[in-house]
């Protein structure tokens, strides 16, 4: 239920004390999440680069959440409502299971350009989410 509990009031700040706008977790997020899209990106270009390679096998990252899990950052429960979280635990990189030419390729241009195109509007989304929680951040300073 949201609304206000008057029992996690804090006490009332005097004074003053200087705040890193970095080192709130919303950010944290926003940059292990453009850090996994930049590496993302790079095993994306690999394939596209070896897409006439005989034998090369089509990559890709393990989902973010994954990734995340691995990093010891869980799904939090925040309402007793709510489905609990889960993740799984997988390797870094895998290979893509599909069809393969004859010569062994198993890369499919189509759809690793449109993992190219999810992967970069992904990045823009964040870099947006960032900029406009920075806004906010310094207008709450007055900035």
């Amino acid at each position: 239920m949201l609304g206000f509990d008057p029992s996690r009031r804090r006490a009332p700040f005097h004074g003053t004390r200087r705040v890193d706008p970095t080192s709130i977790e919303i950010l944290d997020l926003a940059q292990r999440r453009m850090s996994w899209l930049d590496r993302r990106a790079v095993v994306l270009a690999g394939n596209v680069a070896n897409a006439n390679t005989p034998g090369w096998q089509s990559r890709d990252l393990k989902p973010f959440s994954a990734a995340l899990a691995q990093a010891e950052v869980a799904p939090v429960r925040t309402d007793p409502m709510h489905l609990p979280g889960t993740v799984a635990n997988q390797p870094a990189t895998h290979v893509v299971e599909g069809e393969r030419a004859p010569d062994g390729n198993s890369v499919r241009l189509d759809v690793e350009l449109s993992k190219v195109a999810d992967t970069e509007s992904s990045q823009m989304l964040v870099g947006n989410l960032w900029k406009s929680y920075l806004g906010m951040f310094r207008t709450a300073v007055g900035k």
